[in-house]
């Protein structure tokens, strides 16, 4: 771990996220090297923090073995640059062995995930994140989504038992649950927008005091996402409304043809800026070739913006 908790905590409170993909190789392989040369041009842009093996980087369809290749190499690649934050999650048992080979390997903390598939009350889930932050020492911001959603109260409630938990990322874009969130546990956490293409919720995020969010089409339009950031930050209303119009509308209606493409869509556009990390891995599918040519006149038109 290179950056203390308020450290870390200032830089995923207030600065532009980003969530790179995870590099697999023509065999589905995880593909190191590309992963390495992937992390070092992303901290050449001006973000705050790097969130590996997440939800863009199919956290889902890693082994533990190659998350922990991944997160060490990513330690190694970011070189104490910004804060390093790993995912952890699905079962208590996997999340706190998730946690120890993040915090083994020098991460600054770890994205905790929903725990998989069933339906959970308040206080299970309470206890499911309970027993995960208890099992390490570094940083946790939990992912408040999917089946893993705690109201106010049940946020509270594990803000007070756990010190090391320093933030809860949004990722079911219910504004009046978030807002409930904010304006009960204050500033004892951060909190970050991390719905699927964050950047639609932006102007809505930052009306409630969330300062930043998770930014996946970081991955191939950079200086446009980071133009974005920066205008939305400084209200530069125009500019916003123009990349939105312009770029995240028709971005999020082709996002929204097929389940999962908010990664594959992703993962495409980077091989289409010439930064391949090879397909998705099942049961997520690539975009079609018409799909691929709506989105690469997307990112043609994105460097006029």
């Amino acid at each position: 771990m290179n950056f203390s908790r308020n450290d870390v905590m200032k830089a995923v409170g207030d600065g532009l996220l980003s969530f790179p993909i995870t590099d697999f190789d023509a065999s589905g392989n995880f593909d190191s090297e590309s992963y390495r040369k992937r992390l070092e041009w992303f901290v050449s842009h001006d973000i705050s923090a790097v969130f590996v093996a997440g939800g863009t980087g199919e956290f889902f369809n890693l082994t533990l073995d190659e998350y922990r290749e991944i997160v060490s190499l990513a330690v190694e690649a970011v070189g104490g640059k910004l804060p390093v934050i790993a995912s952890a999650g699905l079962s208590i048992g996997a999340g706190q062995a998730y946690a120890k080979a993040a915090e083994e390997a020098g991460a600054d903390g770890i994205l905790l995930m929903p725990p998989y598939l069933t339906e959970c009350p308040q206080d299970g889930l309470v206890e499911y994140a309970k027993q995960i932050c208890d099992s390490t020492t570094i940083n946790v911001i939990y992912y408040n989504r999917g089946n893993g959603v705690l109201e106010a109260g049940a946020v509270q409630r594990l803000a007070d038992a756990c010190p090391n938990l320093i933030g809860l990322k949004d990722g079911k874009g219910d504004l009046q649950l978030l807002n409930r969130i904010v304006k009960t546990v204050g500033d004892r956490l951060v909190y970050v927008g991390g719905v699927p293409t964050a950047e639609i919720f932006a102007e809505a995020y930052l009306s409630i005091g969330v300062n930043t969010y998770s930014s996946a089409v970081f991955n191939f339009v950079p200086e446009m996402a980071v133009k974005f950031y920066r205008a939305l930050r400084a209200g530069d209303g125009e500019t916003v409304k123009r990349i939105t119009n312009e770029f995240f509308i028709p971005f999020v209606n082709l996002r929204d043809h097929k389940k999962g493409y908010a990664v594959s869509l992703v993962k495409a556009g980077a091989d289409i800026i010439g930064r391949p990390a090879g397909n998705v891995r099942a049961p997520l599918t690539m975009p079609t070739s018409e799909e691929r040519n709506v989105l690469e006149k997307l990112i043609g038109a994105a460097n006029d913006l």
